[in-house]
């Protein structure tokens, strides 16, 4: 009957997320004409009043209106505990879910630590929410008062720290959620519970869905009191102010002194020093309906809930394995989940009807026929850092860190790449909600990228028709600590022992970080998809001089790597320097304080070339090293490739950004340092 029952609920859900999409696309809010908000928001009319005119029938309904639409605009206040790069993910999604259902303005609390905070407040600002508000609170801060207990359970001492909400947070009252929740209904109806709550009662939690608690039935383990089968505290409503009145502070910490006398560490982190509070005080909770923490744990009960239920509200993944958990209808929650997974987090940036006044306008020309550069150098692009775990642990003055972005398609470079270069690596991938877990799964089955730990990933979510190349580029430089980085375009692949030869290039040439130097390493291309890689760079001459090789771009686009001067490096033995030229746009070491790529420039053309121009305005001088070596990899031509080939007007656009470009920077850096930039905008006017 459950698994029926669960196989319509999928059948309404699926459907239902296509409608809701349409719903965000078309109208400002679904469930706008919804009147009944609860008996508490109900306003009796006055005895003895004259009677209704038209006027006053007319004002009445502009009150009722103000009054639902105070109800709808009643910020719900959820707090969350966040720590390490891999939750970070799993606390997106849960925000994902209540926001596909949401019907009220929403302000995130969340505890973190310093890695889960530089995630996070990016992946926030660049969202950019409506109506909703995220106050981060540091858990350094807090651990303290909470790592004297010892504690099993595999969230270590970050489960504990849901015990110090009161005292960190000045709200009044708060949603306390699991970073492993799926939320499959609005929220407002659990956070009204509050006013069921009794004057005596601070936590409202839904009754444990296990024999964990029961000492007979205990699987062999050790529990702490409990109130029969004892409280989940992975959903949990806190009443703070009456929290602090009640100095629950000293409350937990006395429990847990006594508890620990004799059982000598806590299992279940903050859910044991609760249940042993509500053994000591059962007054202090309120039971909240089963549905809102269906608990899929190994050895859970929670079936005899939901297989009477109406609907279920939430589901928590409360095993070790998480999705990977032990029951029967894992698959059909499994894919109640995945909806979330795959959702286009764009699409969630709704705005609520009645809480905000403020009309909107795009920040581009609609009628322009520039408006996809326009538009795509104006979106905000939805960014999440550090998508897995990352390390880097020793600092080095001449240390490189290669730098490079890549859609789905390209995904499989990022492999051989990996071979290549064994230093810091920093991606950015463009990629849909969808495609994140195509990614996941592809590292995962990949040996060589699963051992890595110091290559990091970082999410740009697909907006927009042209592809943000430069901004992809800042975005994979900004997020290394390195002092140097290797700008490197992923279907390319260096040479072998390359990390260490620019490091001791970098040293050799006594190059820091405040220098303005670019050091270039010569680029090449094969037609061939398969061929073997030369070892140094006498090999590589051979296979130039066969035909295997060509230097890059050679038959196309000449100019771009002119300037590096083949023909001279062939024979160098020694580092040497070019002067800059039109159109030069070499692969190049430089310092991480470099400027940043220019992020107007959209898609295919002058991305690059109007980064080195830049810098031959800052002044920087060019440097070729004499022993180094890049190869491009065959593959099929990008769409915006072929829009630039194809689109005239997609041709005259980039030449008016190009234009513009050049001449803001002759008016910042005057005409004696961009003499050269003027003369070639005048020749090809």
């Amino acid at each position: 009957m459950a698994r029926s029952w669960l196989g319509c609920l999928l059948g309404v859900l699926v459907p239902s997320v296509v409608f809701y999409l349409y719903l965000l696309l078309n109208v400002p809010t679904a469930q706008i004409g919804r009147v009944n908000v609860g008996s508490e928001w109900r306003s009796s009319p006055v005895e003895g009043s004259h009677p209704r005119t038209k006027e006053d029938r007319s004002n009445e309904g502009e009150s009722r209106l103000t009054s639902t639409i105070e109800v709808k605009c009643d910020t719900i206040h959820v707090a969350m505990v966040c720590a390490g790069y891999n939750s970070t993910f799993a606390l997106v999604t849960v925000v994902k879910s209540i926001l596909f259902y949401r019907t009220n303005p929403l302000h995130f609390h969340l505890l973190v630590d310093e890695t889960a905070r530089r995630t996070l407040s990016t992946v926030f600002q660049t969202w950019d929410l409506p109506h909703v508000n995220v106050t981060f609170y540091g858990a350094e801060t807090w651990v303290p008062r909470v790592s004297w207990i010892p504690n099993k359970h595999y969230s270590g001492v970050y489960g504990l720290l849901k015990l110090i909400l009161p005292d960190a947070m000045q709200v009044e009252r708060v949603l306390v959620l699991d970073t492993d929740v799926t939320v499959l209904s609005d929220v407002y109806p659990l956070w009204r519970m509050f006013a069921r709550f009794s004057t005596e009662q601070t936590l409202g939690l839904v009754e444990n869905q296990s024999n964990w608690y029961v000492k007979a039935l205990s699987y062999g383990q050790r529990p702490w009191p409990a109130l029969g089968r004892g409280f989940n505290t992975g959903i949990m409503l806190m009443h703070l102010r009456r929290l602090r009145d009640g100095r629950f502070a000293s409350a937990w910490e006395s429990v847990t002194k006594r508890v620990l006398s004799y059982i000598p560490e806590t299992s279940l982190a903050d859910q044991d020093v609760i249940n042993a509070m509500i053994d000591e005080r059962p007054g202090i909770v309120h039971r909240i309906e089963c549905t809102w923490n269906i608990q899929l744990s190994d050895h859970t009960l929670s079936d005899a809930c939901y297989r009477d239920a109406d609907r279920i509200n939430i589901l928590h993944w409360n095993s070790p394995r998480k999705q990977d958990v032990r029951n029967r209808h894992v698959n059909e929650f499994r894919k109640l989940h995945r909806v979330f997974l795959e959702m286009d987090g764009n699409l969630l940036r709704k705005r609520l009807f009645g809480c905000d006044k403020r009309e909107s306008a795009p920040p581009y020309n609609e009628s322009s026929p520039c408006r996809e550069f326009e538009k795509g150098a104006a979106i905000l692009y939805r960014t999440h850092p550090f998508l897995l775990e990352y390390e880097y642990n020793v600092y080095s003055a001449t240390d490189v860190a290669l730098v490079t972005q890549c859609s789905v398609d390209r995904i499989p470079l990022l492999e051989a790449l990996s071979k290549h270069w064994p230093g810091t690596i920093s991606v950015a991938l463009y990629l849909t909600d969808a495609e994140v877990q195509k990614f996941l799964e592809f590292v995962r089955g990949s040996a060589d990228l699963r051992a890595r730990r110091n290559i990091a990933y970082h999410v740009v979510y697909k907006d927009g028709e042209l592809y943000p190349i430069n901004y992809l580029r800042n975005t994979a430089i900004s997020h290394v600590s390195t002092p140097f980085v290797f700008q490197l375009d992923v279907d390319f692949l260096p040479q072998f022992g390359l990390y260490e030869n620019l490091m001791n290039h970098i040293n050799r040439l006594g190059i820091g970080e405040p220098d303005k130097v670019a050091l270039i390493v010569p680029a090449f291309e094969t037609e061939r998809y398969r061929f073997t890689f030369p070892a140094n760079k006498e090999e590589l001459l051979k296979f130039l001089k066969r035909g295997i090789l060509y230097t890059f771009r050679y038959h196309v686009w000449t100019q771009g790597h002119a300037a590096t001067n083949y023909s001279f490096w062939r024979n160098s033995t020694e580092s040497y320097e070019v002067s800059w030229e039109p159109d030069f746009e070499p692969y190049m070491v430089v310092s991480k304080s470099a400027p940043r790529y220019d992020t107007r420039f959209v898609g295919f053309g002058w991305n690059k070339v109007s980064f080195v121009t830049h810098l031959t305005a800052l002044g920087y001088k060019y440097i070729v090293l004499p022993d180094t070596f890049i190869i491009h990899r065959p593959h099929a031509p990008s769409l915006d490739i072929a829009k630039f080939r194809t689109d005239s007007v997609y041709r005259r656009c980039l030449k008016k950004l190009k234009d513009e470009f050049v001449e803001e920077l002759v008016a910042k850096y005057g005409e004696t340092a961009l003499a050269k930039l003027r003369k070639e905008t005048k020749e090809r006017t």
